[in-house]
């Protein structure tokens, strides 16, 4: 028991928030993907914050992986889940999930400039706030094959860490602590995030007058 307790003593703190961070950040983004409430792009946001400051090699390097491939499970498994309630005569309780997340506007956009731009649109929905689920939707609706939806949100998934994990340096190269750049890193995603819910309540209200 000494013996452990002495080494439990000698575990640098880097190396304990490496073995619970990224298999956290792992199960939460994935989560995120599946169940849209997880505020992921913040999450990742603040992972490469702390990794940021970590002098471990590769630290950021592993943020990106570890969050890139657990969105494109994610939604890959998500996708699969819709593919089959839209098989399903009663549907299914994720495929209700998706539609109850994408308002008929956005629906109708959404198939409009994916039958225009294919995958292009599917690699840029990841990217605008709010744009992941519709999308998807207009994809399940055309049809689109496993394989063919798969291949477009490969890279949506590279470009989304990517981004959010910029926000994240961006925040921690601001400030000297940790939890100070977590702070400034979530107030930008939450901000990122609200802005085209208030852009599209200011096109409508000034449609109304």
């Amino acid at each position: 028991m000494t013996t452990l307790a002495a080494t439990a003593t000698t575990i640098p703190p880097e190396s304990t928030q490496q073995a619970i961070g990224y298999p956290s950040l792992f199960l939460l983004v994935l989560i995120g993907a599946l169940v849209p409430v997880v505020p992921t792009g913040a999450l990742v946001s603040s992972a490469a914050v702390v990794a940021f400051h970590q002098t471990a090699p590769f630290s950021l390097a592993l943020v990106f992986v570890t969050a890139s491939t657990a969105a494109f499970l994610g939604d890959a498994t998500l996708y699969w889940l819709g593919r089959r309630g839209m098989g399903s005569k009663n549907g299914s309780r994720w495929l209700e999930a998706i539609r109850s997340r994408a308002p008929e506007e956005r629906l109708t956009q959404a198939q409009e400039k994916l039958a225009a731009h294919g995958v292009t649109v599917l690699v840029l929905s990841r990217l605008v706030p709010a744009g992941r689920l519709p999308v998807m939707l207009a994809c399940l609706l055309a049809n689109w094959p496993m394989r063919r939806f798969a291949r477009g949100n490969f890279p949506a998934c590279l470009a989304w860490a990517v981004t959010y994990q910029l926000i994240g340096i961006l925040g921690g190269s601001l400030f000297d602590e940790p939890w100070e750049g977590v702070v400034a890193a979530v107030a930008l995603t939450v901000l990122i995030s609200a802005v085209p819910g208030v852009w599209r309540r200011i096109r409508k209200g000034t449609k109304a007058a």
